[in-house]
C-alpha cells in the first residue's frame, strides 16, 4: 500500500495521506487472478502507471481549459498543475472539482476524473543476485551459527528502497529458518511432534546476522516501470548459500536441511 500511494504521490503530486488504496473489495474491482508470484509492483503497480497516464491526460486538458493555455504548455508541480514558465495554476483539487462540474469542462468532455486501467505483461521479469554466507560450526555440538550474510540483488529500478531491503531481509531471515531450524517431524507412530510454536523452532533476533544488503539496477524492459518482483528472493538465494557453506566447512555434502545440531554433527563425523 505504501509503495502504490507513493506512486501516485510522486506522479500527480497528490499528499500520500491523501491517497487509498483499496484491495480485496469486488465492490470497486471485480477482476482478479489471485496472489501467486513476486508481482505486485512489476504488475499491479504497472496498472496504476497505466491509468495515472489517463487521469494525467484528463486533468491537463481540464486544466489548460481553466487557466486559458495550451495543453502541451501544463505541468504538475508541488500538487499543481501549472502553465510552463508563468505563474499561472490551479491546485489539484480545485481541478478535480471542476472535473466533476460540466460547464467546466471542455465542450465535448464527459465529467469526471475516474479511470480503468488493465495490466497483461508480456513476459516475466528475472530478478539476478548473488548471496554469501559465512558460517562457524562447532564440531563438539554441531551448532551452526551464521556470523556474516552478504546479499546483492538485481530488481531493476527500486521505487522505495526501505520497504525492498526489508523484503529481502524477511526473505534472508525466513531461508534460515528452512536452512537451520525449521521441519516437520513425526514419530515412529505417526503422530505429529512440532504441531505448535511450542516445538516447531523458527529462526528468532539472536539466530540472524546484521545483514549487508546491495543492489545492482538494470531496468526491466518488460513493464513500464522497469521493476523487477523482490518478494521472493531472500528466501531463495539464502537457503543454498547457508547449506553450501555448512558443507565447505565439514567436507562433507551429504546433509539435509533443516541442518539442525545432531544432523551437521553426524555428517561432521562420518568423513
Amino acid at each position: 500500500e505504501t509503495t502504490f500511494a507513493q506512486l501516485v504521490n510522486e506522479r500527480l503530486g497528490v499528499p500520500l495521506d491523501s491517497v487509498s488504496i483499496v484491495h480485496g473489495d469486488t465492490d470497486k474491482v471485480q477482476m482478479g487472478m489471485g496472489t501467486y508470484g513476486s508481482r505486485s509492483g512489476a504488475v499491479g503497480m504497472s496498472a496504476i502507471v497505466k491509468a495515472l497516464d489517463k487521469v494525467e491526460s484528463k486533468a491537463k486538458k481540464i486544466a489548460a481549459h481553466l487557466l486559458e493555455a495550451d495543453e502541451g504548455d501544463i505541468v504538475i508541480e508541488n500538487g499543481e498543475l501549472k502553465v510552463a514558465g508563468t505563474d499561472k495554476s490551479v491546485p489539484w483539487f480545485q481541478m478535480a472539482l471542476a472535473a466533476y462540474t460540466a460547464h467546466n469542462l471542455p465542450e465535448g468532455m464527459e465529467p469526471g476524473l475516474k479511470e480503468t486501467a488493465f495490466y497483461d505483461p508480456t513476459n516475466f521479469t528475472f530478478p539476478g543476485g548473488c548471496y554469501i554466507a559465512e558460517v562457524e560450526v562447532d564440531p563438539e555440538t554441531g551448532k551452526t551459527d551464521v556470523l556474516r550474510f552478504v546479499a546483492a540483488d538485481d530488481f531493476g529500478n527500486i521505487i522505495n528502497p526501505m520497504i525492498v531491503e526489508g523484503q529481502v531481509h524477511g526473505g534472508l531471515t525466513q531461508g534460515i529458518g528452512q536452512a537451520l531450524l525449521e521441519g516437520v517431524v513425526y514419530d515412529e507412530s505417526g503422530q505429529l511432534l512440532t504441531a505448535s510454536y511450542q516445538d516447531y523452532c523458527m529462526p528468532r533476533a539472536d539466530d540472524v546476522p546484521s545483514f549487508e544488503v546491495s543492489h545492482h539496477i538494470t531496468p526491466c524492459p518488460g513493464n513500464p516501470l522497469g521493476i523487477k518482483g523482490c518478494g521472493e528472493a531472500g528466501a531463495i538465494g539464502s537457503p543454498p548459500a547457508i547449506m553450501n557453506a555448512i558443507t565447505n566447512a565439514i567436507g562433507n555434502n551429504n546433509l539435509t536441511m533443516p541442518a539442525t545440531p545432531q544432523k551437521v554433527w553426524a555428517a561432521n563425523n562420518a568423513k
